[in-house]
């Protein structure tokens, strides 16, 4: 570890900045304009923000969605450091730095850290978004759950003067069998503002089809985990708000539906002959593979409060996933029957307060002050929903935290950030008994485990010239370990749940340093990073091919390069390259040994791109996406996996008319053949599943 305890170490960045390039703008003055606040608390020059930080602006955004609406394939394409996407319902093995992100709706969580059900990037409809601000890294921010960085999916704000109205319908597919791939997909939304009162009303609805590998074979089916293929989504986003003096009220609210239609059941292939998982028609038992998530958001802001800032929000999430069932070696009871069908669903109740006070200039110093508090309260269980049985014992998690944070300018060319944050964390869960097939169902004593941390922060920026600045941050990231799926397995007779060791928290402690160039045609950000856990958490299948939480200490290094190139007025080139390392301690012994396996880490990635403006009506991105080839080893060097890596190239392409606009995307152009990122580090013969082959969207939009 880099450094030890006492002397913990916890980032609380309080700035974001845009890293993009939509126009023949120069970078420094993009750089300077474009400030981006709502992921950090509060807002701050681009000049005193010691970490890495990605923000996928609108139009950036509107272009990725163009050619993949999944939110995977979106970040991945922008962040090279973030994993591949599994092209499925679920998020399990997608990692940010080689590490869970912390996924938010404007600062409201979506992730499910007592029991990770990994539908994270599947809780809002791309199309509400505005954008998306990723801070890179553990930290401590927005509280638990953040050891890899936080991803922070920022909604379409209402539009100011008078009414207008959006319309958006889109048809997606692939060559091979239009009548199967066929989906289709629309969108409406009506915004306006009349007097000091504003407000944004939108509905999507979207039907996918299948999807087709590149050599024309139906893409298994993930029936167990889910599917985004042969599934229906429908969004209702609200969002209104109220101004006056200098004061705000705004309220947000989302419900968000993704359902499988029951049409198509996986093939099993074999996954040591290169044989892949397909999929038939037929008929699936049980109740549909399902998302259904609704948010509330209610936020409060005071511009002139006794001589500071203001900031409240206060939100509650419901959650509910349900898993697809089968005849499961874990779902067998002899009091059920013989071969007992069932399924689980997970589900999940936030709820919580966020106070934010702001105070610039000190006593007339150049010194700022940022306090406040912080509430979450997660109520989380795992249910068997055709037997009535809990699979996962209802875990009510609350967690209180104070914040402060400072920061000096006083130096000409030189800021330097400090601060606390003391989290006080209780667990309580009820006695409970674990399934028949853990040796018979085990009766566990429930408690109430308290956890305190206290965690401090430093960082600094220094601009050495007008084009040039380096910064460094130590950071330390809190979260709960997946207390579910713990909890659920214990298989030996007089546990508690006040003692059991696995349910300690998960201290992530990170560093970074990185240097910064930005000059009227080039823009660049190398980065470098360590992170490291003494008790972390690693995912590991079993003999039944069901993942299970083991505690190790983990070590995660790594580096990030960015590079744009403005080679003309309307040419624009990209370069985005990421490389992560990381083991965990496989004997206990106080060292790390072995490769952490595909389920934690990412392959080296480099993606390239071309953006072109032909006309002030016509412009296009061409995207290159490539994996690099990577071995896994053991404690003794020998190497136990092997990951092939791929390269895919996608087309997008707009065209603004009097009519509207019009554009196309073409994913994976090139018609690779590849198997998925997941399928070979983590695959089996029932999830051996090769990657899409070449498909189109088409879209049409306009506002009137």
């Amino acid at each position: 570890m880099y450094f030890s305890s006492p002397s913990k170490f916890s980032l609380l960045t309080l700035a974001i900045a845009a890293v993009s390039l939509p126009g023949a703008e120069t970078y420094a003055q993009q750089q300077v304009d474009e400030i981006i606040v709502t992921a950090s608390r509060t807002e701050r020059p681009l000049n005193t923000i010691p970490n890495t930080v990605t923000v996928i602006n609108e139009e950036a955004l509107a272009t990725q969605i163009g050619i993949n609406n999944d939110l995977s394939t979106v970040l991945g394409n922008m962040i090279p450091s973030f994993s591949p996407s599994r092209q499925k319902l679920t998020s399990a093995g997608e990692s940010l730095r080689g590490r869970d992100p912390l996924y938010m709706v404007d600062g409201v969580p979506q992730s499910n850290p007592l029991r990770d059900g990994s539908r994270d990037g599947h809780t809002i409809d791309p199309l509400m978004l505005e954008r998306v601000e990723v801070i890179h890294g553990a930290n401590a921010i927005h509280g638990v759950g953040a050891s890899g960085g936080i991803i922070n999916l920022i909604t379409r704000s209402p539009e100011e003067g008078e009414l207008r109205q959006r319309i958006r319908l889109e048809t997606f597919g692939q060559e091979e069998d239009l009548g199967e791939s066929l989906g289709y997909g629309m969108n409406y939304s009506l915004s306006g503002a009349h007097n000091d009162f504003d407000f944004l009303g939108s509905l999507s609805l979207r039907s996918n089809g299948i999807n087709y590998d590149p050599d024309g074979r139906v893409i298994g089916f993930d029936n167990a985990q889910g599917d985004t293929m042969d599934a229906d989504t429908v969004n209702l986003f609200l969002k209104g708000g109220y101004d006056w003096d200098d004061q705000r009220l705004a309220l947000t609210f989302n419900h968000y539906e993704l359902e499988g239609n029951h049409g198509w059941v996986g093939v099993n292939g074999d996954i040591a002959n290169g044989v892949p998982t397909t999929a038939v028609e037929g008929f699936i038992p049980g109740e549909p593979v399902s998302n259904e998530v609704t948010m509330l958001g209610l936020n409060y802001s005071n511009a002139e409060f006794f001589g500071q800032s203001l900031q409240i929000q206060a939100f509650n999430q419901d959650f509910a996933g349900t898993y697809g069932g089968g005849t499961f070696a874990t779902f067998q009871d002899p009091a059920f029957g013989a071969a007992v069908f069932d399924q689980s669903q997970n589900n999940s109740e936030k709820h919580g307060v966020k106070l934010t006070l702001v105070k610039d200039e000190i006593g007339g110093q150049a010194v700022s002050l940022v306090y406040g508090l912080d509430y979450l309260n997660d109520k989380t269980y795992q249910q068997l929903v055709l037997t009535g049985r809990n699979w996962v014992p209802e875990s009510n998690y609350a967690n209180t935290a104070l914040f402060a944070q400072a920061e000096f300018t006083g130096v000409e060319d030189l800021t330097v950030t400090a601060g606390v944050r003391h989290e006080r964390s209780n667990l309580e869960v009820d006695d409970f008994t674990t399934l028949f097939s853990y040796n018979g169902g085990q009766f566990v004593s429930g408690g109430e485990p308290d956890f305190s941390e206290t965690l401090f922060n430093l960082g600094a920026t220094y601009n050495f010239t007008a084009g040039w600045r380096g910064y460094a941050n130590v950071s330390e990231g809190f979260s709960m370990p997946d207390v579910g799926r713990v909890l659920r397995g214990i298989n030996i007779p007089g546990q508690d749940v006040e003692t059991f060791l696995n349910l300690e928290p998960i201290i992530t402690d990170n560093a970074e340093i990185g240097v910064e160039y930005n000059a009227d045609a080039v823009s660049a950000q190398l980065s470098y990073y360590v992170s490291d856990s003494d008790l972390g958490q690693r995912l590991q299948a079993n003999v039944d091919g069901i993942y299970m939480v083991q505690r190790e200490k983990m070590e995660i290094d790594g580096l990030e390069l960015r590079l744009e190139w403005l080679a003309t007025s309307d040419d624009t080139f990209g370069l985005r390259y990421a490389h992560t390392d990381g083991q965990y301690d496989s004997d206990d012994n106080g060292s790390v040994d072995t490769d952490l396996s595909g389920a934690n880490m990412t392959p080296a990635r480099l993606n390239l791109s071309w953006e072109r403006n032909w006309t002030a009506a016509v412009n296009t991105r061409l995207q290159l996406n490539h994996l690099l080839d990577r071995d896994f080893s053991d404690n003794t060097g020998a190497v136990t996996n092997s990951f092939d890596g791929y390269s895919t190239l996608d087309f997008y392409g707009e065209w603004q008319s009097e009519l509207g606009d019009f554009q196309l995307g073409l994913q994976n152009l090139s018609n690779t053949d590849y198997f998925t990122y997941f399928s070979q580090t983590q695959g089996s013969d029932t999830r051996n599943f090769k990657g899409f082959g070449r498909s189109f969207s088409l879209t049409y939009s306009r506002e009137f």
